[in-house]
C-alpha cells in the first residue's frame, strides 16, 4: 500500500473512532539530515566557490574563498612588528656595540678637557677680579660655564657607564614581554587569514551555499550548510500516551510519502521534555495533547533520501519500561 493511502486510511480509522495514534503506535514528521551550518569568522567579500551545491564533500575539502586582501596586511604588519620586537631582544641581550662604548668614551674626555679648561679660566679671572682687571660679569659668566662644563661631564660619563653595564633585567623582561604580545598578535592576523577559506569540518554532501560572489556575510553569518551523518533520520512527535514503551534502541517500521516499500528504522533519542505537537503532526482529534519529540535513524543502504519529506512512523511497541 502507498504511503498516501496508508496514511488516508489511518485518519479514517481515527475519525471513526477506532483508533489513535497514541494507541497503535503511530508518529509523523519529516525526514532529515545531520545539519551542519560553517559560520563566518571574518567580515569579507566572497571572490570565489570552490565547490557545487549539491555535491558531496570531504572533511577539509574548500567550499569557498573570502577576499584575504586586507587579512593579508594585517599579518605582514604584525609579523613585522614581531620581527622589530625580537631584534630588540637580541640588541638588549646582546649587549652595546663596542663602536658605541668607544664614542661615549671619546665624548667623556672631551668634556673632561672642557671642564678643565672652563676651571682653568675661572682661576684666571678671579685672579684678575682680586686685582681689578677685569669685571665681575665676567667671573659670573665663567663660573656659569664651569657648571654648564660639570654637568655635560656627568652625562657622559653616566651615559658610558649604562652603556658599559648594559641593559638592565627589567630592560630585558619588557622586551621580552613586547616580543611575546607582538607574536601573539601575529598568530591572530595569521588565524584570521586563515578563516578568509571556508572549509568542510565534516564530510557529507553540501546542501547550501547561501552568499553568491560579490556578497560580504557578516561574522557569524552561515556561508555554507552540509547534511551530514552515514544515513538519515525521521524527526516524529510521539504521543504522551506510548512515550513510555518506546526509548532509545526501539525498532520501527518507517513509510516515506513517495516510496513504495517501508524501511526499517531504530530510535536514536527521545527528548525527555514534552512539548505541544506541530499541528501537522496530529489530526484534530488530537492537536490539544503533548508529544515527545523523537530520531529515528533509517536503514535506506544506499538508496539516497531527500531531507524534508514527510513520514509516518510505526514503532513496535515495548512492555511498560524505561
Amino acid at each position: 500500500m502507498k504511503p498516501i493511502y496508508l496514511l488516508l486510511s489511518l485518519t479514517a480509522l481515527l475519525l471513526t473512532g477506532c483508533g489513535s495514534n497514541a494507541d497503535n503506535g503511530y508518529a509523523v514528521g519529516i525526514l532529515e539530515w545531520d545539519r551542519i551550518e560553517v559560520a563566518a569568522q571574518v567580515a569579507e567579500p566572497v571572490i570565489a566557490w570552490e565547490a557545487q551545491e549539491g555535491s558531496l564533500v570531504t572533511a577539509g575539502q574548500l567550499l569557498l574563498r573570502l577576499d584575504d586582501s586586507h587579512l593579508q596586511a594585517r599579518a605582514n604588519t604584525a609579523e613585522a612588528a614581531r620581527a622589530q620586537a625580537a631584534a630588540r631582544l637580541a640588541e638588549l641581550e646582546r649587549g652595546t656595540r663596542p663602536e658605541r662604548i668607544a664614542q661615549a668614551q671619546a665624548q667623556l674626555t672631551g668634556s673632561e678637557q672642557t671642564l678643565q679648561f672652563q676651571q682653568r679660566e675661572l682661576t684666571r679671572l678671579n685672579a684678575l677680579l682680586e686685582r681689578k682687571l677685569t669685571a665681575p660679569d665676567q667671573v659670573d659668566a665663567a663660573r656659569n660655564a664651569v657648571n654648564t662644563a660639570r654637568a655635560t661631564r656627568d652625562s657622559a660619563r653616566a651615559t658610558l657607564d649604562e652603556l658599559q653595564h648594559g641593559a638592565t633585567i627589567e630592560e630585558r623582561d619588557q622586551a621580552r614581554q613586547a616580543l611575546a604580545a607582538a607574536e601573539a598578535e601575529a598568530q591572530a592576523a595569521q588565524l584570521d587569514l586563515g578563516y578568509a577559506k571556508i572549509t568542510a569540518p565534516v564530510a557529507g554532501r553540501l546542501d547550501e551555499l547561501p552568499f553568491k560572489v560579490g556578497e560580504r556575510p557578516t561574522v557569524g553569518s552561515v556561508v555554507a550548510v552540509i547534511l551530514a551523518g552515514s544515513h538519515p533520520y525521521a524527526r516524529v512527535y510521539v504521543p504522551e500516551a506510548v512515550r513510555v514503551q518506546i526509548h532509545p534502541g526501539s525498532t520501527a517500521s518507517v513509510n516515506i510519502d513517495g516510496i513504495d516499500s517501508a524501511f526499517t528504522g531504530t530510535v536514536r533519542k527521545v527528548a525527555a521534555d514534552a512539548s505541544f505537537t506541530p499541528y501537522y503532526a496530529l489530526t484534530e482529534h488530537d492537536r490539544g495533547r503533548l508529544s515527545f519529540v523523537a530520531e529515528v535513524d533509517i536503514d535506506a543502504g544506499d538508496r539516497v533520501l531527500p531531507a524534508g519529506v514527510p513520514v509516518q512512523v510505526q514503532f513496535e511497541l515495548a512492555a511498560t519500561h524505561e
